[in-house]
């Protein structure tokens, strides 16, 4: 048979491909972006209780009542305003909650803004709806917004600004200045802002997490997506929720009840009990500044040169001055023959341009840090 593909210029993801290089080379994997410690075991107490109370039905298709009104209650202390329990809906991880938005909202030859280095899902899911990606591109090494360059790309055809704020895979926070000036760009339009949030609660060096909720003019025309995985240390349990206002999570629930449905319900249940505690999301920047401060003090020796992290668990890493390679091939030989797994930066931009720069994750225990170190002193 032939059958055309609807993504013809898509192959496997490249975290798929590093993870499975650094297994068949044994190296330390630090390409793909997950913690390799476990998580509270309060946290797991909480699920078994759950599992063992009979929780393993079906959940609402929206989420269960009590974590809805957790988030509720979390969101407000967090940034000091109100959300209603029906503008929470609870997602197979931020991943699924990006594709309902973006599919509930693009028809074909609608564009879609992107900022780029971007997320590797966003474009894909843009394509299969049959909008247009017209991307913005950040330049290293400061990857800092103009504006006023931005606002060219808006069209009568836009349809969807998508942002990334703590910035996936670069590290940047964007400013309260920044989201002023995304909010006088869309006053007035019909435009709809994907803020893609997860790292929320990772951010260092007292910055604030300026959320689009924060603004009124934003807050009325954004989905919001959010997720426990990287705030709990929980990738795998692939739970995350998005905000919006009540006419865009209408539309949202419209296609996320024929996507999954529901969302894991014991998982649901002891996530809404540990919301109550908010230490377990306010010490996560400290806790992985400080990973962040190691990694940075064991890399000195290194002739890889960083640029500043500023949240996430990800620290670009500058090579230029060790090789003209393109970044994937830099990629590769880091893993084969120094045994450390990165990214390549260049994979996430669709011009494919290559500023020299590798992403690491430093989401790992100390021991893992410091034999990743010192293999990559020797680079």
């Amino acid at each position: 048979m032939n059958i055309p593909s609807k993504l013809p210029q898509i192959g496997t993801t490249i975290f798929t491909v590093m993870s499975q290089l650094a297994r068949e080379a044994g190296a330390v994997n630090l390409s793909q972006g997950f913690p390799d410690f476990d998580c509270n075991k309060e946290l797991k107490k909480l699920v078994n209780r759950y599992m063992a109370k009979g929780h393993n039905q079906y959940a609402p298709m929206s989420g269960v009542p009590e974590l809805k009104k957790a988030i509720a209650e979390k969101t407000s202390r967090s940034y000091g305003i109100d959300v209603g329990e029906d503008e929470v809906t609870i997602t197979a991880g931020g991943t699924q909650a990006l594709y309902n938005a973006i599919t509930a909202n693009i028809r074909s030859g609608d564009e879609v803004i992107l900022i780029e280095p971007a997320y590797d899902s966003y474009k894909p899911v843009i394509q299969l709806c049959g909008g247009i990606a017209r991307s913005y591109e950040l330049e290293a090494p400061d990857f800092t917004i103009d504006w006023n360059s931005f606002a060219r790309l808006i069209t009568s055809k836009t349809k969807m600004i998508i942002i990334n704020n703590p910035h996936n895979p670069i590290g940047k926070v964007l400013e309260r200045s920044d989201m002023e000036a995304l909010q006088k760009l869309v006053t007035g339009t019909d435009i709809i802002i994907l803020s893609d949030e997860v790292y929320e609660h990772i951010v260092f060096d007292g910055r604030e997490h300026w959320s689009v909720l924060r603004f009124p003019e934003l807050r009325q025309r954004s989905y919001v997506v959010f997720s426990f995985g990287k705030t709990f240390h929980v990738t795998g349990w692939k739970t995350g929720y998005a905000i919006a206002p009540e006419s865009l999570t209408r539309e949202f629930r419209k296609v996320h009840q024929f996507n999954v449905f529901s969302v894991n319900t014991p998982m649901q249940y002891a996530l809404a009990d540990y919301l109550q505690e908010e230490s377990h999301y306010q010490e996560l920047g400290v806790f992985y500044q400080e990973k962040r401060d190691l990694f940075e003090g064991l890399m000195k020796e290194s002739n890889l040169v960083p640029i500043p992290s500023e949240g996430t668990y990800f620290q670009l890493y500058d090579y230029s001055g060790l090789s003209d390679e393109p970044d994937t091939e830099f990629a590769k030989r880091l893993t084969t023959e120094y045994g450390v797994a990165a990214i390549p930066i260049s994979v996430f931009y669709s011009s494919k341009r290559d500023d020299k720069l590798v992403r690491l994750c430093f989401a790992k225990t100390d021991k893992v840090l410091k034999q990743a170190a010192k293999l990559l002193n020797k680079v």
